[in-house]
């Protein structure tokens, strides 16, 4: 491979910000891998953000790239996964497999997308030194036959049609919007845009925390919610703490700590069979490989207000945000009927699927 831009390359990055600054042009934040590709004829690399290669776990795609991308060219862009018209982050994760066999199986059974949002280099020229605007006139050129599963990112300039976007491509599965100056050279590893997600608050049991990895200290918090089934399902973590905040925790949930795990909601936890029907904090994942799972479990009765962006099934995409204590709620009210459900929206709508 031999191309004015080399791989590794650290994905440029975005700051968060709470509102939607007017800096000429927005698109839609996709929720999948952010992926560099590099071209450059019959060789393909899928390039992470951790600079680490994807290629392997991906091979339907790579054939897709070498059809619908220009001959030579290093794109940045996001692979996706779409079942039934929605964005689906938890089926791409399981993408990443280690046996062969598998991902050739998955990449029949759940093909993935790539959707671009900038261009690197093409041809022998590097463009990471242009302006945005010019480097995404090129793009628009550059893929301007490409069709499913590669497709440039819908953009615009008119902000009220991107709060529009904001608001309505959540039901979609997409987490927000991201704002990008059209006068902004490529910065590899530097927040130079701006990104806006949904922010939202959710009172949660906290059944559990975790030791930090440096030892003696609380790592994070485990968080519950009680589902229909009237079992505490847990839903994710809370991390958000100065290093002398966590500290002192250690004293204040101590009256709260349970010997008896037969006693706990999540006693089981290192039982498979129950992972199957309920959430649970020791869940195996690859993901997590390595890390000790294991949890001082807490008696359910302290409340905790956190917020978090947005859900992937029945648990919080991300760690959550710690806000306060809820001293005023019984834990037995925190349950999965709080929590705010976005309009659903046909991914079709974004992108032209299967056109």
């Amino acid at each position: 491979m031999d191309l004015p831009v080399m791989p590794p390359v650290a994905p440029m990055l975005a700051k968060s910000v709470k509102e939607i600054p007017d800096v000429g042009h927005v698109e839609p934040k996709w929720d999948g891998f952010r992926t560099i590709v590099f071209r450059d004829g019959d060789e393909v690399e899928l390039g992470s953000r951790n600079e680490r290669p994807m290629t392997r776990y991906f091979p339907e795609l790579v054939e897709s790239l070498k059809a619908e991308l220009p001959d030579r060219c290093v794109v940045d862009g996001e692979i996706i996964l779409a079942i039934d018209g929605r964005l689906e982050f938890e089926a791409l994760q399981q993408r990443i497999h280690p046996a062969a066999s598998r991902v050739r199986m998955l990449a029949e059974r759940t093909p993935a997308s790539f959707v671009a949002f900038d261009l690197l280099a093409l041809g022998d020229e590097d463009l990471t030194g242009r302006p945005f605007g010019e480097r995404r006139r090129l793009l628009e050129q550059a893929l301007a036959e490409a069709s499913d599963p590669v497709f440039i990112t819908p953009a615009t300039g008119d902000p009220v049609v991107a709060r529009d976007w904001f608001s309505r491509f959540e039901g979609a599965g997409l987490d927000g919007v991201v704002a990008k100056p059209l006068d902004g050279t490529y910065q590899p590893d530097k927040r130079t845009m701006f990104k806006i997600k949904h922010d939202r608050t959710a009172d949660c049991v906290v059944a559990g925390f975790r030791w930090h990895k440096s030892g003696g200290i609380v790592g994070s918090l485990l968080l519950g919610l009680y589902g229909d089934d009237g079992r505490l399902h847990h839903v994710g973590v809370a991390a958000s703490f100065p290093m002398a905040r966590r500290a002192s925790l250690v004293a204040e949930l101590e009256p709260l700590v349970e010997d008896d795990l037969s006693r706990h909601p999540w006693g089981e936890w290192a039982d498979q069979e129950a992972h199957a029907s309920t959430r649970m904090p020791g869940a195996v994942s690859r993901w997590s490989a390595g890390k000790n799972l294991s949890f001082v479990p807490l008696r359910p009765e302290l409340v905790v207000e956190v917020a978090y962006d947005q859900m992937e099934g029945d648990r919080f995409r991300h760690t959550a945000q710690f806000r306060r204590w809820r001293p005023d709620r019984d834990a037995s009210s925190c349950t999965y009927d709080q929590l705010e459900e976005p309009t659903a929206l046909d991914l079709g709508e974004i992108l032209p699927l299967g056109r």
